[in-house]
């Protein structure tokens, strides 16, 4: 597929226009068909009534029967088209909102992913509102919401980041097919219960033993041919032979209704997984990662989306007996019991496969996440995966925030390597401290799932992360806020001591006095470094600032800076170089009107 080559907020705008049209003139068909069906109705109606009285052959009802079927079967297409284009343009909107930073609240937040035992997922704004989740996530089903949440969450091995990022490159100009994705199964968001859907495909057959159904088939063999002396009035072989089948149909209803109530619950997530394999199985692909998930779905003797297919059709022939003239038929032909066997054939041959399935369409989305992301913001680059580095390392120029807007957002360098492992960042409250522990961090998360990354270039080793930056006390575990960050910080101590770390720790210790804090810090941070980890602390404690000295020369000040003007704070969000140099508590208090009285004098 070529790739696109307008600017993405352009594209976006003349495809939602473009959908918006085709919106417009299936509501208009919409509007036609209805007013069809209703005169093709009062003609069936009238061809009835001068048939009853003799006036038309009874077999001209036919005529307005089949253009009413007709109708029905158009009509229904008409809008399922209907609420494609409506998600289409739902879909390039929420592009647009992305691109605008107006996304907050548009996306899924991922809630169910939050772990409050997480090393850095809470810390780092990676689910809930406003979340990096909410921002990335473009998936239909929960394999894809799995899948992206996973590689958030769980920093990936060198190789597995480069053939993400091979994957993300092909797709991030194939916006057909993202789209596609995005709006694959019916118009309310998608479900695709994972667990549940895998546990059915996979679970042992409830219906009885397997001579069973061949009591069946010769019980409908049977009643077929019971039927031929029923047409010339002799019913009782025809009576016998479905007194036997009520008894036999009473021993297997409890199964038999067991297998087909699953089926046509699960069959609509199977139909929603049916649409994305089949959009995929279309396409070809060069990126190993890609054609690997490509031959998972698209075996040549049965591709995936023939497979699901076979099942949909099977409930569908369930579904006839809603019927009231079919069930008239259906009844004697034992036909539900012969769909059940049918539904346990296909569970037993495919059901392994639905894993499968599920899996491969739940990775495809997390690349389509990741490729929109990419597509959306062209100029943020894919990071550098170093191996070569002895040891940790993290350099970063440019570094921003991806969840704050443009208009707002701040780029500061950031490096850290074996000979600078740490830095301390001093500076007053709501100078930027906080904010560039998170925009490193967000970023690594970004770097080691994929992605690109919010930077003008981004080089890091392999490293796991660990931050506390949102450690809150819990009434229910009778923690104080002090016991849990300090059980974080050792749990990050542990994952240092078995592979290469990033550790962002905001105001460390301060729900201590300053002596304990500072001794504690200071040992910790000893610690974090001889084994090797690299990261940065905040404190705006100005005894802190000392343990870069005591820990030079691999240790550096850095600092943020603030202005009172005209009673108002204000700040440049830039990280410099050395300590901050005086506070702005006493003087933010007056600003808001607290009488804090005079400083001492020495």
């Amino acid at each position: 597929m070529s790739p696109v080559t307008h600017a993405p907020a352009e594209e976006y705008k003349t495809r939602a226009q473009a959908r918006r049209a085709t919106l417009a003139a299936l509501n208009r068909r919409d509007l036609a068909i209805s007013r069809w069906r209703l005169i093709v109705f009062a003609a069936l109606t009238v061809f009835v009534v001068f048939a009853w009285r003799g006036a038309l052959p009874a077999l001209l009802i036919v005529l307005p029967v089949v253009a009413f079927a007709w109708l029905v079967k158009f009509h229904e297409r008409t809008l399922r088209a209907r609420d494609s284009a409506e998600r289409a343009v739902g879909f390039y909107e929420k592009g647009l909102a992305r691109i605008d930073d107006r996304w907050i609240g548009t996306g899924e937040h991922g809630e169910r992913f939050r772990d409050d035992h997480h090393l850095y997922a809470n810390d780092l704004d990676l689910f809930g509102p406003a979340s990096l989740f909410e921002l990335l996530s473009v998936a239909r089903t929960q394999a894809g919401e799995e899948t992206l949440a996973r590689w958030l969450t769980t920093p990936a091995t060198v190789d597995e980041v480069l053939a993400r990022q091979d994957a993300v490159r092909e797709l991030t100009p194939q916006l057909d097919l993202r789209e596609d994705l995005a709006l694959a199964g019916a118009g309310v968001r998608a479900g695709v219960h994972s667990d549940a859907l895998v546990a059915w495909a996979e679970r042992p057959s409830p219906l009885g033993p397997p001579f069973s159904r061949w009591v069946a088939v010769a019980l409908t063999a049977a009643a077929l041919l019971a039927a031929l002396p029923l047409m010339d009035g002799i019913w009782q072989p025809f009576l016998f032979v479905v007194i036997v089948q009520g008894l036999f149909r009473s021993w297997q209803r409890t199964q038999v209704d067991a297998v087909l109530h699953s089926a046509t619950g699960y069959v609509r997530d199977l139909a929603i997984l049916r649409d994305a394999v089949a959009r995929l199985e279309c396409e070809r692909f060069a990126s190993p990662r890609l054609v690997a998930l490509h031959a998972l779905i698209d075996a040549p003797h049965a591709p995936a989306s023939h497979v699901i297919r076979r099942l949909e059709r099977l409930v569908e022939a369930h579904d006839w007996e809603h019927n009231m003239i079919f069930t008239v038929v259906a009844v004697p032909l034992l036909w539900s019991t012969h769909i059940a066997w049918a539904v346990e054939t296909w569970r037993r041959r495919h059901g392994g496969e639905v894993g499968t399935w599920l899996r491969t369409v739940g990775e495809c989305e997390a690349l389509s996440s990741l490729a929109t992301y990419g597509y959306e913001h062209p100029d943020d680059p894919f990071p550098t995966i170093e191996t070569s580095a002895v040891g940790a390392t993290i350099d970063g120029t440019a570094l921003g925030h991806p969840l704050l807007p443009a208009a707002r957002m701040v780029r500061n360098d950031v490096r850290l390597d074996a000979q600078r492992r740490l830095l301390v960042i001093s500076g007053s409250n709501m100078s930027g401290k906080s904010t560039v522990l998170r925009t490193v961090g967000i970023n690594a998360v970004m770097a080691l799932a994929g992605a690109p990354v919010r930077a003008g270039a981004l080089t890091l080793s392999p490293l796991a992360i660990g931050a506390t930056l949102r450690i809150q006390d819990s009434l229910t575990d009778g923690r104080s806020r002090f016991y849990a960050e300090i059980t974080r910080v050792r749990e990050i101590v542990d994952v240092a001591r078995r592979r290469p770390l990033l550790f962002l720790l905001d105001e460390l210790f301060h729900g201590t006095n300053s002596h304990d804090r500072l001794i504690g810090a200071t040992g910790v941070l000893r610690s974090l470094m001889r084994l090797g980890a690299i990261g940065m602390i905040t404190t705006h404690d100005m005894a802190l600032v000392g343990i870069a000295a005591e820990l030079a020369p691999r240790a550096d000040n850095v600092h943020f800076e603030d202005e009172l003007k005209d009673g108002e704070m204000h700040f440049d969000y830039r990280m410099k170089p050395g300590p901050v140099t005086h506070s702005n508590a006493l003087a933010l208090m007056r600003a808001v009107g607290l009488d804090v009285g005079t400083e001492p004098k020495a």
